[in-house]
C-alpha cells in the first residue's frame, strides 16, 4: 500500500515537473507576450478616451517626460517592431553590405532578445513593449520590461573621442527649448538587431532623438538613424505612446531564468506580415521540453 502510494505521489510530481517546464519554455519562447498584449489592446493597454488631460507638468525650466509609457494603438504609430515604419512599403534603403546583413540575420541569427541580449538602440523605441522613464535634475533614466536600462546625461557633457561600443551607445542628451535631444554614437555592431524584423545595423550608427511631451497623457518621439554602411539614406522614425494607467511600473524580469528554450531557437524573426510586422501570434508550436533521455538540440546553425 505504501509502495503504491508512493509510486502515485512520484507521478504527480513528474506531472508537476513536466508542467513547470512546458510554462517555462512558453515563458522563454513567448517573452514578448506582454508586448503583444500591448499590441492587442489587452488589459494594460490605454485609449485616448481615458487619458490624463491638459498640460504636462514642468521639472525646473523644462517639460517633465516621468512616467509609464505604453504603447499606442493608433494607425499612425503601426507598424510595431519596423524601424521602416514611416518608408513607402516598410522599403528600409539597404546598402549592398546591409541587405547582405540582413539576409545573414535572417538566415543564421537567433533574435538576440530571445538569447537574453540587450535589444539597445534603434530597437527599444521600436518596440511593442512599455517603458518607465525617470527625469532628474541633469540625467533621465529609461527603464525597459527586460530589467534593461539606459541613462542619459544632460549635464553638458560632450561625446568621448573613443567611446566603448555598447548596445545603446554612449549616449548625451541636451534640451532644444521644450524638446530632450539624445545624441548616440559608438555602438556595438555584432549580435544586435536595429528591430523586431531582424534589419541590422552596423559600428557605424548614428542615434539622435527628439523626444517632446504635447500634453499630459502622451510622449512623442522622432528619431533619425545614420548608418552609411547599411543604408543609402538616413531613417526618419516617429511614434507617440500613451501615458500608463495609476500604478503602472516595470516589473523585474529575468530572461536568463529557466530560458530552456534557448538551444533549439531557429533564426530569424519567423513570418512579416504584409502590414510590417512581425507575427508574433502566429507562433510555431512548441517542442516537448527537453529531457534526460531526449536533451535539447541546437538548431542554431553555424
Amino acid at each position: 500500500m505504501q509502495s503504491k502510494k508512493l509510486i502515485q505521489a512520484c507521478a504527480v510530481v513528474a506531472g508537476l515537473s513536466i508542467g513547470i517546464l512546458s510554462t517555462s519554455t512558453i515563458k522563454a519562447q513567448q517573452a514578448k507576450g506582454e508586448s503583444q498584449e500591448e499590441r492587442g489592446g489587452g488589459k494594460r493597454a490605454r485609449t485616448e478616451a481615458d487619458l490624463p488631460k491638459g498640460p504636462g507638468p514642468r521639472l525646473g525650466n523644462h517639460p517633465d517626460l516621468s512616467g509609464y509609457w505604453t504603447t499606442s494603438r493608433a494607425a499612425k504609430d503601426k507598424p510595431i517592431g519596423n524601424i521602416g515604419k514611416d518608408l513607402p512599403g516598410y522599403k528600409l534603403p539597404f546598402t549592398p553590405a546591409g541587405e547582405a546583413a540582413h539576409k545573414y540575420n535572417v538566415e543564421h541569427t537567433v533574435d538576440p532578445e530571445a538569447l537574453c541580449i540587450v535589444g539597445g538602440l534603434p530597437r527599444h523605441n521600436a518596440s511593442g513593449l512599455g517603458f518607465q522613464l525617470l527625469q532628474g535634475q541633469d540625467h533621465a533614466a529609461f527603464l525597459y520590461a527586460y530589467t534593461t536600462y539606459r541613462l542619459v546625461p544632460f549635464d553638458g557633457r560632450k561625446h568621448s573621442e573613443d567611446p566603448d561600443p555598447s548596445f545603446f551607445g554612449e549616449e548625451v542628451g541636451s534640451w532644444d527649448g521644450d524638446t530632450f535631444v539624445i545624441d548616440s554614437i559608438g555602438f556595438k555592431g555584432e549580435r544586435t538587431w536595429a528591430d523586431e524584423n531582424a534589419d541590422p545595423h552596423s559600428d557605424q550608427q548614428h542615434v539622435v532623438e527628439r523626444w517632446t511631451r504635447p500634453d499630459a497623457g502622451h510622449v512623442h518621439l522622432e528619431m533619425v538613424v545614420n548608418d552609411s554602411k547599411f543604408y543609402t539614406e538616413p531613417i526618419h522614425y516617429q511614434r507617440t505612446w500613451l501615458r500608463g494607467k495609476p500604478g503602472d511600473q516595470v516589473h523585474e524580469y529575468s530572461c536568463s531564468e529557466d530560458n530552456v528554450d534557448a538551444p533549439h531557437l531557429g533564426p530569424g524573426p519567423g513570418v512579416i506580415g504584409a502590414d510590417g510586422q512581425r507575427g508574433y501570434e502566429k507562433l510555431i508550436p512548441l517542442p516537448p521540453p527537453p529531457s534526460k533521455d531526449k536533451p535539447a538540440v541546437t538548431s542554431i546553425p553555424d
